[in-house]
């Protein structure tokens, strides 16, 4: 036993957060050519369309082409192509991509006021091009819950798989975690599905058998080329409304948007009882672009002095993010890299799902200079982006960190061997609320997601560690795990990973009830601040205002599903 704790200790040093897995062979970049996409620095500085959607994000893209066959449609983008951008397309850049703050890379970090570290996208395809991949519909409830037409719906999810959905196939280690949560009983196994069905399944990934992420940029190929023009790197910064006079509501009738170079340019409706312009800018973005454009809480508003469009107090609120938790269970066996495959659907309201890699950080070879090696680039957790947790915020010194990262990189290939069970909480019950930081749309918004305010989701997060730590001691999941390895052991280890800027507790392996609290984590599943009822009606208009409508995953009240991505991209068609 005593040989063994050098390495718990250096499992805990590690600097990995979840996800940082991908060791997979490149796939050459297969370029698309849309004809009607071009960069904002070449657009006229006025021109006139029956609608405008700004983001071309999950929803804005299959949104844009269902539009495009029978109208002239502006599809607005402040981020660039995915297209041949290797970050994006290829699976081993995932966390890199993740971790990269540069301005022009197509994940915006942002960390919440809770000090959970999250990304949002700055890309054309949005989320579905920096996230895990998994893809799954919402249950059959959730959409007539919603009140959409299930019949319509199921076929548009049809149309949106019919380009990106695939089917993974399951290594050792993945195949473990399912039988092993059949093992626990959680039954009935559904094998392969995009439905969501309580039990185990196996779920559709957007990531082809080569490694190939595809995006809901893809679905532009319906797109018909006379109907739409795409514009890349085009910063909208507001909407423009015509107040007063005969009118008894505000209408929206253009935006004025930014290109790469700072030249404004402003965009119409063409006349027409029907146009529109619609957001489709993303939870952060949506309700941030309503208050910058004078819809939103009038005290807030007029604390920056922006003219008040609409009085509407709810632009910005019920916030939420899924919280997530994760255990690191570190291996004897090697693992197969990879990421979300399986899920269990329990009946008590939490999600199980996991992912494995065999190196949790990019390859290290041998240096010119005899044995020295190269440190691991450890991804978006990285000692190089700051977010080393042994490392306190205000000594991230260059030297600190180059300290950190030399020592990591002498840690041995095994210590990286294993992988995390995760669980994340339905809904949630628990929420909060956006404001604006200043008048910068390419500016993060302040957030606040209020995670585990709502007793039902600390319970949800309770049951779902226990039913992990169930997981783990299955015969299912033997192969896979150390004996000597206690479920204490297992709870600080993972405690010590920098997943956010929380401060940790003495008790947080004694307590799963801290642990939830102290190791909470995104899973990039944020939503709300555009809600329906509260800012938008059932067909997505905005209240209170005409030709304006909002269609992304801020209008939701609660995250479909297991992972929205699939939701999203079908409420979009």
């Amino acid at each position: 036993m005593a040989s063994d704790q050098p390495f718990a200790r250096a499992l805990a040093a590690i600097c990995v957060g979840f996800f940082v897995i991908l060791c997979c062979s490149p796939q050459a970049a297969r370029a698309v050519d849309y004809t009607f996409a071009r960069d904002a620095t070449r657009a006229p500085a006025v021109s006139y369309y029956d609608y405008i959607i700004v983001g071309g994000g999950t929803a804005g893209c299959p949104l844009a082409a269902t539009l495009s066959q029978r109208f002239r449609v502006l599809l607005l983008e402040r981020g660039g192509s995915p297209y041949g951008d290797q970050r994006v397309e290829n699976m081993t850049h995932f966390t890199a991509t993740l971790a990269d703050t540069s301005p022009g890379s197509p994940a915006q970090r942002f960390v919440s006021e809770d000090g959970v570290i999250n990304s949002r996208p700055r890309v054309l395809g949005g989320g579905s091009c920096i996230n895990a991949g998994f893809y799954t519909r919402a249950s059959d409830e959730y959409v007539m819950d919603v009140g959409w037409d299930l019949e319509a719906a199921k076929a548009a999810y049809r149309w949106v798989e019919d380009v990106v959905a695939f089917h993974p196939e399951l290594g050792p280690w993945q195949g473990a975690l399912q039988r092993g949560l059949m093992e626990v009983g959680v039954a009935p196994d559904n094998g392969f599905t995009f439905d969501h069905i309580d039990g185990t399944k196996v779920g559709g990934s957007i990531f082809d058998d080569e490694g190939r992420r595809h995006t809901a940029a893809d679905l532009l190929r319906y797109a018909r080329p006379e109907g739409i023009d795409l514009l890349l790197r085009a910063r909208v910064a507001k909407i423009l409304f015509n107040v007063g006079g005969r009118r008894a509501r505000p209408v929206a009738h253009g935006v004025v948007f930014h290109d790469s170079r700072g030249r404004m340019h402003k965009a119409y409706l063409n006349t027409g009882r029907r146009n529109e312009i619609i957001l489709s800018a993303g939870a952060l973005g949506s309700p941030q672009l309503l208050m910058l454009s004078g819809v939103g809480p009038a005290d807030h508003l007029r604390s920056f002095n922006i003219t008040l469009v609409l009085n509407q107090s709810a632009v910005g609120q019920g916030m939420a993010d899924n919280p997530m938790n994760a255990i690191f269970v570190p291996s004897p066996s090697p693992v197969e890299v990879s990421l979300i495959q399986v899920v269990g659907i329990t009946q008590f309201g939490s999600y199980i799902e996991g992912a494995s890699g065999s190196n949790w950080a990019n390859p290290r070879h041998q240096g010119s200079g005899g044995n020295r090696r190269p440190p691991r680039n450890f991804g978006m957790f990285s000692p190089q982006t700051g977010q080393l947790a042994t490392v306190p915020p205000k000594q991230r010194t260059p030297e600190a960190i180059a300290r950190a990262a030399d020592a990591m990189s002498q840690l041995d290939d095994s210590v990286f061997r294993g992988g995390f069970i995760l669980e994340k909480v339905l809904g949630p019950a628990s929420t909060g609320h956006l404001e604006l930081r200043n008048l910068n749309p390419d500016d993060n918004p302040a957030v606040t997601f209020n995670y585990f305010s709502h007793p039902e989701d600390l319970r949800r997060c309770v049951e779902g560690l226990t039913l992990i730590e169930r997981v783990i001691q299955s015969k299912s999941f033997e192969n896979f795990t150390y004996p000597y390895f206690s479920m204490e052991e297992l709870l600080n280890i993972t405690a010590e990973f920098p997943v956010n800027l929380l401060p940790r507790h003495d008790n947080d392996s004694k307590s799963l009830e801290q642990f939830c609290k102290d190791t909470v984590m995104t899973i990039w599943h944020y939503h709300g601040g555009c809600q329906v009822g509260r800012v938008v009606d059932a067909e997505y208009r905005v209240l209170g205002v005409d030709a304006l409508r909002v269609i992304d995953g801020s209008t939701f009240n609660a995250s479909p599903g297991t992972n929205p991505q699939a939701t999203v991209m079908m409420l979009g068609r």
